[in-house]
């Protein structure tokens, strides 16, 4: 399995410069899609040489690989309410989507990745490590018997958020208080949710 690409050698850059390019780069997927975005467009957008960018990143494959390893990650939490656990991280990742181009990057990278099997190979570690926390509340969950002990992990990870982002990118629906939390009764009653007494 590959893993994220190394950076070459070359000067050190300003952290500015490094952000203005990879939020261009970020911003193009979203707005341009794969195929449109290109290392001209991003030297322009991002102020920057392209032989800055080349130094750092030899390939568009690099540049948007380290791009969508600076979105922000889904943070830890472990209240001891299954429930609430799972509104804290979704209304997290509802967040991030509206304070960042994510959706767009989505959008493009999950058309891209399906006929481009080395961007694939370099994604899909990213996205699976962006799962963990919500993996996490599930098996804390499972521990604590509140769901069964032979639920495939990996599956009930995808109902959780799958509603998320269909409304993310398709209905683009707004998602936001009670609506989440009875988005995730429903999904959590289809996986053997064993409420909490009291």
């Amino acid at each position: 399995m590959n893993t994220v690409p190394q950076t070459g050698p070359g000067r050190p850059r300003s952290e500015e410069a490094e952000k203005a390019i990879l939020d261009a780069t970020l911003q193009l997927l979203a707005d341009k899609g794969y195929n449109g975005l290109t290392v001209d467009k991003v030297a322009a957008l991002a102020s920057v040489s392209k032989s800055t960018m080349y130094r750092r990143w030899p390939s568009k494959l690099h540049l948007v690989i380290a791009a969508f390893s600076q979105l922000p990650q889904l943070p830890s939490t472990n209240t001891g309410n299954l429930l609430q656990d799972l509104v804290n991280i979704l209304e997290s990742f509802l967040n991030i989507a509206e304070n960042t181009p994510l959706a767009g990057v989505l959008a493009t990278l999950a058309g891209e990745q399906a006929r481009n099997h080395e961007l694939s190979e370099y994604l899909l570690p990213l996205i699976d490590a962006r799962r963990k926390p919500v993996r996490d509340i599930l098996q804390n969950a499972m521990q604590r018997h509140e769901l069964p002990e032979d639920l495939d992990l990996e599956l009930a990870v995808d109902m959780v958020m799958g509603p998320a982002i269909m409304r993310m990118l398709f209905t683009r629906a707004p998602l936001q208080g009670r609506p989440v939390q009875q988005m995730l009764e429903i999904t959590l009653r289809g996986l053997g949710w064993l409420l909490p007494e009291g």
